[in-house]
């Protein structure tokens, strides 16, 4: 019996391993064996019994020859075609990693991974999602999504990592540089000239937890000095209201994605477990009891959420919250 369990009132890996969401029971097989297997009567789910449902289909039939997804709504400015692309392609290879456990051994994802790095700069960062401007969060997150889709020796994710932690601000902590100086997104978006962060200007915990995903998942850079102090900095921010106007309100610490996007209760303590951070943290404490006291009598956690079309999304974030319990106490 996993440990984590005994924390919980109600059982969370019963209605998920009960429930005809073959993704999901793919993963509860993978990550929770012989805990409660019998619904699948020792039939393995295998990942090309999950490759080919109608969602990861649909995004492979859209999927362009150079890698990329075409985004689907209205552009007004002809200059940012291809970065809303970047962005859609972002958000669809995503999903295929982490809701059907694509990575670089498929080509759909060998192709999106070198269309992203096409946006790579000299300077190591993914730059264009955020126009001309430097993108302290997509940068992170397409670096995360890449780690995790088998690309962590790949020499430009190392560019990407050291470029992150050379823009920080004086304090440890990260955030979007054109919020340092108070410009007006609109205003610098396509100017020629390159935004610098004011160094001495606070960290945001919404920038500081969506650059620390990418560290997280990297078992070269997870264990540096300044991304511990830069998890503690996150830590001291738990359900407050962050330095900059972006989903500055305390109540978005406790609004949900999946797959994860910006910074959440559950994306930090997700970060925070694979940086070796322990349960016993005070901060941690209290976020991990608020997830405790918030579940329902069946299982699952049914919390405000914000992205996705996904009927089944509570089950997803379910099986994120547990596996953020299991690192932490199993």
């Amino acid at each position: 019996m996993f440990k984590f369990l005994k924390v919980l009132k109600y059982d969370p890996i019963k209605p998920l391993a009960e429930c005809n969401v073959l993704p999901i029971l793919y993963f509860i097989q993978k990550e929770f064996p012989a805990e409660k297997n019998s619904f699948i009567n020792n039939k393995i789910i295998s990942k090309s019994g999950i490759s080919f449902l109608p969602e990861p289909e649909h995004l492979l039939n859209r999927q362009k020859e150079n890698g990329s997804w075409e985004y689907p709504g209205k552009v007004k400015d002809i200059r940012d075609t291809e970065n809303y692309n970047q962005l859609e392609t972002f958000r669809n290879i995503g999903i295929l990693i982490e809701k059907y456990d694509f990575n670089n051994e498929d080509e759909s994802t060998r192709r999106a991974a070198d269309f992203l790095f096409t946006f790579q700069t000299k300077e190591g960062d993914f730059r264009g999602i955020y126009g001309s401007q430097y993108a302290t969060t997509y940068s992170a997150l397409i670096s995360e999504l890449l780690i995790k889709a088998g690309y962590e020796d790949d020499k430009r994710i190392d560019r990407s990592l050291l470029w992150l932690l050379s823009i920080r601000q004086n304090d440890g902590g990260w955030a979007i540089p054109l919020r340092t100086v108070n410009a007006n997104y609109y205003d610098v978006v396509h100017s020629p000239e390159l935004i610098l962060p004011d160094s001495s200007r606070p960290f945001s915990h919404l920038i500081t937890g969506m650059a620390l995903r990418a560290f997280a998942v990297s078992g070269k850079y997870r264990n540096l000095p300044e991304i511990k102090h830069a998890a503690r900095l996150l830590m001291s921010r738990f359900f407050k209201r962050d330095s900059y106007p972006d989903r500055n309100t305390p109540d978005y610490w406790i609004k949900f994605s999946y797959p994860f996007w910006f910074t959440d209760l559950l994306t930090s303590l997700d970060s925070l477990a694979k940086l070796g951070f322990s349960k016993n943290e005070p901060a941690i404490q209290k976020a991990i009891e608020w997830f405790v006291n918030v579940q329902d009598k069946d299982g699952i956690w049914r919390l405000k959420l914000l992205r996705g079309k996904d009927k089944h999304l509570n089950l997803w974030i379910t099986l994120a919250i547990i596996r953020m319990f299991k690192a932490f106490y199993d």
